[in-house]
């Protein structure tokens, strides 16, 4: 990577120099899923962006894909798993805090990230899913609204009565970004066929994860608003 390519991507990192979000591209055998992170969740903004730099999720597979809800992946096992493999256990060794933040929802698109059962709802340090979901009704909002003692914007209702997502999750597992490129990617993964696990018949591999410097247009944009 050149020099200048490292700059930008210095100032990308650094919210008091920059103020555009960070993104990161997943390069599939289907395409590229660009996505942005939130700077309201910075934990796991910044353990996505560490674990990148260090080119951990480069090989991993999306080993769990199921129509209508999500595809995950980031499962460091998964680099040299067997096909039969039961997968989803990999971890870093370490969990993130929840970042829980009620504009954050469980949208189509949305980027979240997985955990397992303890009490504190830390998410895993390194396995994270994308939601594809399904739309829903007044009645089927109105019923979550009640079930998880929460409510539930105009403008939130219409994301999800119009382009979906997965709203039984919300409050639940921490959102910390979306995918702002690439969700025909995203849905041509999560309908591969899969075993009883939900685990694709083929490998589909993140065949490289890399943190995107902003270009030199973002920077002259960004500029112009400080000077405002």
């Amino acid at each position: 990577m050149k020099k200048i390519t490292l700059s930008l991507l210095t100032l990308a990192l650094s919210s008091s120099l920059f103020a555009q979000r960070t993104k990161i591209a997943i390069t599939t055998e289907y395409g590229k899923i660009l996505m942005e992170l939130y700077d309201e969740t910075p934990k796991h903004r910044d353990n996505m962006i560490k674990l990148t730099k260090e080119k951990f999720f480069d090989s991993t597979l999306f080993h769990r894909v199921i129509p209508n809800f999500v595809i995950q992946g980031g499962d460091p096992n998964s680099k040299t798993a067997a096909p039969d493999a039961m997968l989803g256990n990999g971890e870093t060794g370490y969990r993130v805090d929840a970042e829980f933040n009620d504009s954050a929802i469980h949208k189509y698109g949305a980027l979240g990230m997985a955990r397992d059962n303890n009490p504190e709802k830390a998410s895993s340090g390194c396995q994270f899913y994308i939601v594809t979901g399904k739309k829903l009704s007044d009645d089927e909002l109105n019923n979550l609204e009640q079930k998880n003692n929460r409510k539930y914007s105009a403008s939130q209702r219409e994301i999800y009565k119009t382009k979906g997502g997965t709203a039984m999750l919300d409050g639940a597992y921490t959102v910390y970004g979306e995918v702002i490129e690439g969700m025909d990617i995203v849905e041509k993964i999560a309908n591969e066929p899969r075993n009883q696990m939900d685990r694709p018949n083929k490998d589909i591999r993140m065949l490289k994860v890399e943190v995107i410097a902003p270009t030199k247009k973002e920077i002259k944009e960004w500029k112009k608003k400080q000077k405002k």
